[in-house]
């Protein structure tokens, strides 16, 4: 099912809104929602394994490259437009203040890695960003690096971010999704046009002194005692037994250390919608791979940046209609869910998240890629983050 969207006169909005946005209209059935951990042990679970083995799952995570290339004769000029009034969510700090301008790019504490495994069965990631939310909880990536487009199951297993990762170190800890928002188009016919998500996650864990003991013994502030039924459900490696004097079984589970909500670490970055094409935007991710020249271009290991004026686009390979482009030298994989920064000001490191990136292209065919295309935000993606924006989380220690 594709949304046809009325074309007509686009009203720009600029300037900080302390408060009063008008949401659009929108049908609560557009929007589709999966868990993804409910409860402490999954979320414990989740934690292991990707630090144990000194974060070995982390740290030999590579690129999702699912739906990530669009070929060149299959991107073209297209025409996305609002579906109501422009708005916009002022981002986390910002909701009373207005930020000076400055040149140098001071690169946003907000993005960082969503890490997860695939059909495969193998780690991978892409890049996302946090976002402002009732209770600084909320992330933003693109739909297929979150939900399971291969085998058409919900979602995709072990889904954490990890803002400000750098080669298996997790600066703000560890971040497990709790609940996932897109669009109904996405979750049932992989709709590209809407090819977003939203994910609120718990508040961020740590492992105990950044250390797992080896025995109880040694460091028995590092576990928790359990109950037997509760042991049988953690992860062999987070678990336990002790015996005491009296030939009792004790049994005891890893023990974590709450790091905190989201956005009070990182802060989150704000919204804009129904925005007119044609502004500048600054797009920030992790891209990796090469180029179709052979040329190994990025790494992965580092947040980069480009900058570039959005343009209408369309994708009839992945079922999009109603995209918008930007120049962008990003190869697709590792770039696939990088934000799209509308009035991005360095002062603050914040802007208004205006697109994440689902593909690119090499559109002047010169074996190089030159694109980078996200869903147009309008109305609809407005409704899915509203869906998710007031959703607790809290902490799960």
């Amino acid at each position: 099912m594709k949304r046809t969207l009325a074309f007509g006169g686009l009203v720009a909005t600029s300037g900080l809104l302390a408060a009063g946005l008008a949401a659009p209209a929108h049908a609560a059935g557009d929007v589709a929602s999966d868990p993804l951990a409910t409860s402490g042990i999954a979320v414990a679970n989740i934690i292991a394994y990707w630090t144990n083995e000194s974060n070995a799952n982390l740290i030999n995570a590579t690129p999702y490259n699912v739906e990530t290339t669009i070929p060149s004769k299959h991107v073209s000029t297209g025409g996305p437009a609002p579906d109501s009034k422009p708005g916009i969510v002022p981002a986390i700090g910002d909701e009373k203040k207005t930020a000076s301008k400055s040149k140098n790019i001071n690169l946003p504490k907000t993005t960082g890695k969503v890490f997860f495994t695939g059909a495969d069965h193998k780690s991978h990631w892409c890049s996302a960003t946090s976002v402002q939310s009732a209770y600084h909880n909320l992330v933003a990536t693109a739909g297929h690096c979150v939900y399971d487009t291969e085998t058409n199951a919900a979602t995709l297993d072990n889904w954490v971010f990890i803002p400000g990762y750098y080669q298996g170190k997790t600066p703000w800890g560890i971040y497990v999704g709790k609940q996932a928002f897109t669009h109904y188009d996405f979750d049932v016919y992989e709709d590209g046009d809407r090819d977003y998500a939203f994910v609120t996650v718990y508040n961020g864990l740590k492992a105990y002194n950044g250390a797992v003991a080896v025995n109880v013994e040694d460091n028995l502030a590092a576990w928790k005692e359990v109950t037997q039924a509760a042991y049988n459900q953690y992860d062999p490696k987070i678990r336990a037994t002790t015996t005491d004097k009296a030939g009792k079984t004790h049994y005891w589970a890893r023990k974590f250390i709450d790091a905190g909500r989201l956005g009070d670490n990182v802060g989150g970055q704000g919204l804009a919608y129904n925005q007119k094409v044609g502004k500048p935007v600054f797009v920030f991710g992790y891209p990796s791979g090469s180029h179709p020249d052979g040329n190994h271009a990025y790494s992965g290991q580092t947040l980069k940046w480009s900058y570039g004026k959005t343009f209408a686009a369309q994708a009839p390979a992945i079922k999009a209609e109603e995209l918008v482009g930007v120049k962008s030298s990003f190869t697709g994989e590792g770039s696939i869910g990088s934000s799209w920064l509308l009035n991005y000001k360095n002062t603050r490191r914040l802007g208004y998240l205006n697109g994440v990136t689902i593909g690119v292209s090499d559109t002047d065919k010169n074996n190089r890629i030159d694109t980078s295309v996200s869903p147009y935000f309008d109305g609809e993606l407005y409704g899915v983050y509203k869906a998710a924006y007031s959703l607790w989380s809290g902490s799960i220690a």
